[in-house]
């Protein structure tokens, strides 16, 4: 069982126990989503918000062969400032684990865990899915949003991806998504992809209420809570999508294929747009946590 796999911190175990609100958080964005020390700031902002809003935060990674869900600010220093950190998939787990080896979750690896260990929300940045001119090339993140009855917020799917291909494959799914105070599918950096949500909800309330009916039908699929990046952080879609084409010709070039893609392309990105994209991850990542934060305060409400 993977429970028996697990190494709790003492406060998310407390939390656990008596049932407080807790937000599940993935550990590859500080890892292999963002520059060192932008990745530290990112998972402090990140851990405030989810406390401002009176939930707990619980980073999840692989250390040591062990699965710690909640990680202590050592665990996230070098998490951040490492470069021996693998990034953990599903299918990577029992490498990593049985090579007492160190790894960072995915959005599918996070999900799984934090399912596992009993805890309802969890939030990040974007989730993975279709690559673009590649549409057999699928994130992991969707056949196991699928599958697996957990409610990820984030800000759509990675920019970098083909939305369309990824937001009709979350339809295929059976994913229910639903845009928080928007009617658009967000597109990470910015705010509209022209892509339809499959509802509007304009309170934590409605939402709060959607995921408890979800469970009552006994569903077995994720609830996908897609909020807009703050308007202020937004970047100019057309400019965008030049530099991520440029971002993309360098991969080529370059012969960056499979997991490695994604971390490349950020990076660049970074670079072509001065820093700015940085800023914007950072400013979505926070925003998104803390509404997940005010979700899982609003659950723990209820079940109590």
């Amino acid at each position: 069982m993977i429970t028996e796999l697990l190494n709790i911190s003492s406060e998310v175990k407390e939390a656990l126990e008596e049932k407080l609100p807790i937000v599940a958080l993935e550990s590859t964005v500080i890892s292999h989503g963002l520059e060192y020390p932008f990745n530290l700031e990112a998972a402090e902002k990140v851990e405030a918000a989810v406390r401002e809003s009176g939930a707990v935060p619980a980073f999840i990674a692989i250390l040591n062969g062990q699965i710690k869900i909640g990680c202590s600010q050592a665990d996230l220093q070098f998490l951040a400032s490492s470069k021996q950190i693998r990034k953990v998939s599903v299918r990577d787990l029992p490498i990593v684990i049985s090579q007492k080896s160190n790894g960072a979750t995915t959005v599918a690896a996070t999900s799984l865990i934090a399912h596992k260990a009993g805890i309802e929300i969890f939030s990040t940045g974007g989730i993975g899915g279709v690559h673009r001119n590649s549409l057999f090339d699928i994130s992991a993140d969707l056949p196991v949003l699928s599958k697996t009855p957990i409610t990820v917020v984030c800000s759509g799917a990675k920019a970098i991806l083909d939305l369309n291909a990824t937001r009709e494959c979350l339809e295929t799914n059976g994913v229910t998504v639903v845009g928080y105070k928007c009617d658009e599918f967000p597109a990470f950096y910015t705010r509209k992809s022209g892509l339809s949500v499959d509802h509007r909800a304009d309170s934590i309330e409605e939402i709060s209420e959607l995921i408890k009916t979800r469970d009552s039908l006994g569903l077995n699929s994720a609830v996908l809570v897609t909020v807009p990046i703050p308007k202020e952080f937004e970047l100019e879609n057309t400019k965008l999508e030049r530099l991520m084409e440029l971002a993309f010709n360098l991969a080529e070039r370059n012969e960056i294929k499979g997991k490695e893609i994604t971390p490349f392309l950020l990076k660049q990105l970074s670079e072509l747009t001065e820093g700015k994209s940085v800023k914007a991850n950072i400013a979505l990542l926070e925003n998104n946590a803390r509404i997940a934060g005010k979700i899982a305060t609003m659950l723990s409400k209820v079940s109590k």
